[in-house]
């Protein structure tokens, strides 16, 4: 069974994985994904890749389990141009949703490194996290993740989202104390949902 890779971003989880079949049985590795429960799976991979891992009908098997797909397809060692160019934006947008709302977002290609690797971290970016800071993230899930160039340099061209301030007075009043969900870091240094006030 494959990994899926996962850290915290805008609220929800961001993951990186290979493609189902590419390591293990298509089956299995199809049900942990399902398992995992993601509300959108972004394929970054060729029809050809995704035929030659069993994977070719994941898009409508997806969707038929209550699970949004897109396809993104990028060859290894490139960067997105053409249809896949054109369809990030939207991609983009669907995933920053999911993840603000607290959903789970999977990103897979051949490997589940170069490609998948320079999405995430160009959707964390887009998402409002710092350039630098998501690097570092990144690279400590998955060292080998941003190792090209030019993806680098694509996934680094993205617009930051602006920061959301939230005031603790609504028009002149103190807001009353209210139950929040985030993250918090244990003393072994897991990353944890947890609830508190405010």
């Amino acid at each position: 069974m494959s990994v899926i890779y996962a850290l915290p971003v805008g609220g929800g989880i961001l993951a990186l994985a290979p493609l189902p079949g590419s390591e293990d049985g298509y089956a299995k590795d199809f049900e942990h994904i399902l398992n995992w429960t993601p509300a959108l799976v972004v394929s970054v991979a060729t029809d050809e890749e995704l035929a030659s891992t069993g994977a070719k009908g994941i898009g409508a098997r997806l969707q038929e389990r209550a699970t949004r797909w897109a396809h993104m397809p990028v060859a290894e060692g490139e960067v997105p141009h053409g249809v896949a160019a054109q369809a990030w934006p939207d991609i983009s947008t669907c995933a920053r949703r999911a993840l603000w709302g607290g959903g789970r977002v999977l990103m897979h290609g051949r490997v589940g490194i170069g490609r998948p690797g320079m999405v995430a971290l160009r959707l964390m970016i887009e998402a409002g996290e710092a350039p630098d800071e998501a690097q570092d993230r990144l690279r400590a899930l998955r060292p080998a993740a941003l190792a090209d160039a030019a993806q680098m340099r694509w996934a680094l061209s993205a617009e930051r989202e602006a920061a959301v301030f939230k005031s603790r007075r609504d028009r002149g009043r103190p807001m009353a104390p209210r139950q929040v969900r985030g993250w918090k870091t244990t003393q072994a240094g897991l990353v944890t949902a947890a609830s508190f006030r405010t």
